[in-house]
């Protein structure tokens, strides 16, 4: 029996990680702040999860994903694409185009064609799942730039469904976004949905800014977290949702005494200094290269600092089929070995490079080793390793600087020390003034940055969200006793 009210999120990755070994599939769970955020709300409530599985495969890895619905609670629907699309729609317009379009930086784009045409096709692909496995009772809530046409496909599929879409990463302003060829399109297949969703205020501003210049006819009205657009007779909701973490799950992890031992180990090893953690994945959004000038700015003008404090530099591999970011790496490991080379003695290096994925433990126990870190951005959405880093700093002695234009900015600006990334030696003096904190004013600006994340934590953003978007609140998704969903999903 279909259960009366099912929450379906809909990514361009499922919740969990396929691979192909020895002729075989082997299913692992994802991980990340949205996985944590829908799983309880989809479990054991009829839920369903859609999703391209990140890998290319047949009915064989169908039905490797749909048995494993029973280890997570509920129903994931793998979304299965071609070489061909995997190659045009995700490498190509998703990673080529939006990505760096959305994070205001254009020189990076390649506006081919064929992307824009995979796009559309993948998203309809996505769009057919959802007609195929839901219901007009079904709530919809697709997430994130690589599936902005699936309202837009639905509708041309004549299938009503009530929808949110929620974009995580920024939303480009009018001279940035008017570069797009098909920046019509994009924006006319955002107001397909009932409800359109932001990190800030900002995001809304720039994209009620592109909408009322680019497409004739559009009027925006109210005040507050969510506003109303109105265009060719139909009105869309638009509002603002900031995503957060798991506070409490990331507090009770980082206090472990395997991470506690984990942490220990990390500062005996760096004795006497300060620890500085830079963590990201390797991407050219990330400020990597001006931070490195920042930090070899403030070993420069602050002579004390040296053989007193290390970065330790975790690289996560990002993308590696894309020219961009193999070229980024060649940069960013030259410039560290100049900077180790200019300034290492026999007994110390300021910086300790790590270009590799971190496990959970491995993770942790950094966060809770660090005396700073350091986060720069050129550009983010939000930026939840700045959220997670409060979470584990237990102790409440961390300080974090932070770039103005991460969108957690608008959250911890007034505890956080704030940084311009290009201005290499404002980061360079605000590494100098973490380094000379006070004990005392070192507590008082954590505190108010944890109790933040603690009172805005991710159950706090979905409820946030679908009361906005069906005035639901998480509770009013309840437990289903059996439910069979149809799990035919076809494929290429």
């Amino acid at each position: 029996m279909t259960p009366k009210t099912r929450l379906i999120a809909l990514s361009n990755r499922l919740p969990v990680v396929a691979q192909r070994k020895d002729d075989s599939w082997t299913v692992s769970p994802g991980t990340g702040g949205l996985v944590t955020a829908l799983a309880p709300v989809l479990k054991n409530r009829g839920g369903i999860w859609i999703g391209w599985p990140g890998a290319h495969g047949g009915e064989e890895l169908s039905r490797v994903i749909s048995t494993s619905s029973s280890d997570v609670g509920y129903t994931l629907v793998p979304v299965l694409l071609n070489r061909r699309e995997i190659s045009d729609y995700y490498d190509g317009f998703s990673n080529q185009i939006a990505w760096p379009l959305f994070h205001e930086l254009h020189t990076y784009c390649h506006f081919d064609p064929k992307y824009w045409y995979a796009y559309q096709i993948a998203n309809r692909k996505f769009a057919q799942a959802v007609a195929r496995c839901t219901t007009a009772q079904d709530y919809i809530w697709v997430h994130d730039y690589h599936l902005i046409g699936v309202g837009q496909a639905l509708r041309e599929m004549n299938v009503t469904r009530r929808t949110g879409f929620f974009l995580h990463v920024p939303f480009p302003p009018m001279n940035t976004f008017v570069k797009l060829p098909w920046r019509a399109q994009l924006l006319q297949s955002m107001l397909e949905y009932d409800l359109v969703g932001f990190q800030t205020m900002g995001d809304r501003r720039n994209f009620i800014d592109c909408l009322q210049r680019l497409l004739p006819g559009v009027r925006a009205s109210g005040r507050g977290p969510v506003i109303t657009v109105t265009y060719e007779g139909r009105s869309v909701r638009v509002g603002t949702f900031p995503i957060s973490i798991d506070y409490e799950g990331f507090l009770k992890r980082a206090s472990s005494p395997e991470v506690e031992r984990g942490a220990q180990m990390i500062r005996e090893r760096f004795r006497g200094q300060k620890i500085i953690l830079g963590l990201d994945r390797m991407d050219y959004t990330k400020g990597l290269k001006e931070r490195l000038y920042a930090l070899r700015n403030a070993l420069t003008r602050y002579p004390e600092t040296r053989r007193q404090l290390t970065l330790i530099q975790v690289l996560v591999p990002s993308r590696r089929s894309i020219a961009e970011y193999r070229s980024l790496k060649a940069r960013i490991d030259r410039l560290i070995g100049e900077i180790n080379g200019q300034f290492s003695r026999m007994d110390w290096a300021p910086i300790q490079y790590h270009y590799r994925t971190l496990s959970d433990g491995e993770l942790l126990s950094y966060y809770r080793a660090a005396d700073i870190a350091l986060i720069t951005p050129l550009k983010d959405g939000m930026n939840l390793v700045a959220k997670e880093y409060c979470a584990c700093t237990v102790g409440n002695e961390g300080i974090l600087i932070l770039s103005e234009f991460a969108g957690a900015a608008a959250q911890f600006q007034n505890s956080a020390l704030m940084v311009n990334p290009y201005d290499r030696e404002g980061v360079a003096d605000a590494i100098h003034t973490a380094f000379t904190m006070e004990r005392s004013e070192k507590r008082r600006r954590m505190r108010k940055l944890r109790e933040s994340v603690r009172r805005q934590n991710i159950f706090w953003w979905v409820e946030s969200f679908l009361q906005a978007a069906f005035a639901k609140h998480l509770d009013d998704f309840p437990p289903v006793e059996e439910y069979v969903p149809d799990m035919s999903t076809g494929s290429d």
